[in-house]
């Protein structure tokens, strides 16, 4: 089937009303994107963000009647009859196909892979996590997951106890468990990620060694190593919490941080920790270091 897409340039004050006049149209789907490439940095949980410059995308069947959809579009007050769009048409795919061959298997570090599983395993001989995006955020292409991933890679884990605080997919805990943890303790306040990190460990062979909790829910332990790839506000909402999972000795890294906040996490984490030097990948950044004894 042949599609239109319609983009509108808005203010994030009227994207969601255009969204809606867009479904109102006949519009198939509605997306929002940044129109300005502005950074978009922390919602609260259940906020919604939108840019400031948002670009209102609608998708619309080729036979539809764009001319008379973008005539009652005009008469809204917010858009006017001299709004500004561009129609254009969307080349007909197989999206599904299309979207597959956008995951690769990728490599971190010297011994980790994370591999989607339609495709071939480069090194049978490495360690290799089977992991296909699906319910929860964290398939290793964000920087702030290869940024822990690598890590993880370079630090011996084998027969370590590892807390995965704010789960998402579980790749975090799966690279660990596959790494040779003994135990992984993964905690995430949504419950779907929470399942879908119980499927992703299920898929890997690894479920036996693998626990999963609420934060209410959460149990008191101290591990050989703790992991956080979250926001810097619930980092340092929840220093203290995190920083008790570890044992003195023991390891920490924090990620889903901007390089504009690292100063800002590590004079909080020096409290509690032997820092390494942080590492940066474009705009976001990884934290490190070792649990004062």
């Amino acid at each position: 089937m042949a599609w239109l897409q319609l983009r509108i340039n808005t203010s994030s004050e009227y994207a969601e009303s255009i969204g809606d006049m867009l479904s109102a149209n006949g519009s198939q789907a509605v997306t929002y994107v940044d129109a300005k490439d502005t950074p978009m940095y922390e919602p609260k949980p259940g906020e919604i963000m939108l840019w400031p410059d948002t670009q209102v995308v609608g998708l619309f069947e080729a036979t539809d009647d764009m001319k008379a959809i973008i005539k009652r579009l005009g008469k809204a007050r917010i858009l006017g009859s001299d709004f500004k769009y561009k129609l254009e048409p969307l080349e007909d795919k197989d999206w599904e196909r299309e979207w597959m061959d956008n995951f690769h298997p990728m490599q971190f570090g010297t011994r980790l892979w994370i591999c989607p599983s339609w495709r071939d395993v480069p090194d049978p001989n490495a360690v290799n996590v089977m992991l296909d995006p699906g319910l929860a955020f964290g398939t290793g292409t964000h920087p702030t997951t290869a940024l822990c991933l690598r890590w993880l890679d370079g630090i011996d884990v084998a027969n370590k106890v590892v807390v995965d605080f704010g789960c998402g997919s579980g790749i975090l805990a799966l690279a660990a468990l596959k790494l040779g943890a003994k135990r992984v303790v993964a905690i995430d306040i949504d419950p779907q990620a929470l399942q879908a990190t119980q499927e992703n460990a299920r898929r890997n062979g690894v479920e036996d060694r693998l626990d999963v909790y609420l934060p209410a829910d959460q149990p008191t332990l101290e591990a050989d190593v703790v992991m956080a790839n979250i926001l810097s506000g619930p980092l340092l909402e929840l220093q203290d919490v995190i920083s008790s999972y570890c044992k003195p000795s023991g390891l920490l890294v924090l990620s889903g941080i901007l390089a504009e906040q690292v100063t800002k996490i590590e004079a909080a984490y020096t409290r509690d920790f032997a820092l390494d030097e942080s590492a940066i990948d474009g705009e976001w950044a990884r934290v490190s270091g070792k649990k004062l004894a």
